[in-house]
């Protein structure tokens, strides 16, 4: 599939795209191409895999030019690049809908000129009833690119979407081991709250599933099971065998008490496809009878979200946690 192909990944120099590298190093592909705004980062990416495979490109999605310069030759793209943080976007909205929004049009825009086969377009739950300027943008760049797939022939555009990536930056788990090993107390907004535990290498997967299997405009969900905050905190304390207290500090701006993955008029209209699920998308013109004089019927799904997925056991958790290294003594 990847046999002597390039690949692009904007934002590249984030957790998604070292995981990435860490998969695909070794196979057969000829080419992949780090695009990003992090100098920094990608010296280190340099400096640790030191592989002649391995292109980095110095720019930035509100760039088009940077991108062109990135975008020749390439086969395939995975566009990574975003605004993650909820309070940075809460704060300066205007920035997450140049990045996440106009970012993801230039991207798109000008993979199709270059003829790439194929893009898939890197989401989060709270595109889904976003209350947060961060979600609201993710929302319209799932907008913006099931838009988009409609108009092209040659490049073939559809996305993921997952909740919380175990580790990955601005995670809570790395949060509460640094606060263990402080011996600090761990501060939990909600110990109620719940959330998806999904590792890196389930988000690679679930990628390449989407690569594999996606039709224009589609979007792929994994099913995850999921933990409540004070299941995971408590956990972790019994793992490093700390004895610090957990603090609940209450639920902060903008955040919700569970990650929903699919919206239930998205259930509705879903493939169940046994480990994803695919929303497809709708392709109808704009015709004013479809829109405005005719509808679908109702259904008694709900949608899918961290508290109505499968929960982890104690046992289960502590050997996801082990998978992603946290198990064992702390090194002071």
């Amino acid at each position: 599939m990847f046999k002597n192909k390039k690949l692009l990944i904007t934002g590249g120099s984030g957790s998604f795209g070292n995981a990435v590298l860490d998969k695909f190093l070794s196979s057969e592909i000829s080419e992949i191409r780090i695009f990003s705004r992090d100098e920094k980062k990608q010296h280190d990416m340099r400096v640790k895999y030191n592989n002649p495979k391995i292109k980095f490109f110095i720019g930035d999605v509100r760039n088009k030019e940077s991108i062109r310069t990135a975008m020749n030759g390439v086969d395939f793209v995975f566009h990574a690049a975003a605004l993650k943080q909820v309070p940075s976007c809460e704060f300066f909205p205007i920035e997450a809908v140049k990045t996440n929004i106009l970012g993801t049009e230039n991207v798109l825009t000008v993979a199709i000129e270059f003829n790439v086969k194929k893009v898939i377009c890197l989401s989060t739950d709270k595109a889904v009833y976003p209350i947060n300027a961060m979600g609201v943008s993710k929302a319209m760049m799932e907008k913006t690119f099931v838009a988009k797939s409609r108009n092209t022939n040659d490049t073939v555009i559809c996305g993921t979407r997952y909740g919380n990536v175990m580790a990955s930056r601005g995670s809570v788990i790395p949060h509460f081991f640094q606060q263990i090993k402080d011996g600090k107390n761990i501060t939990v907004t909600d110990p109620t709250m719940t959330r998806f535990m999904m590792t890196l290498e389930d988000a690679v997967n679930l990628v390449l599933y989407a690569f594999k299997n996606g039709n224009p405009g589609d979007i792929f969900v994994q099913k995850s099971p999921a933990s409540s905050i004070g299941l995971l905190a408590n956990t972790m304390k019994e793992i490093y065998k700390s004895k610090v207290s957990i603090e609940n500090i209450g639920i902060r701006h903008a955040e919700k008490v569970h990650e929903t993955l699919l919206s239930k008029e998205e259930r509705i209209i879903s493939e169940d496809l046994g480990d994803y699920f695919r929303v497809p998308s709708d392709n109808r013109d704009l015709n004013y009878n479809k829109y405005f004089f005719e509808g679908n019927s109702s259904s008694d799904l709900s949608e899918y979200n961290s508290s109505n997925t499968r929960q982890l056991e104690k046992i289960e958790l502590k050997k996801l946690l082990a998978k992603i290294g946290y198990s064992g003594s702390i090194k002071k």
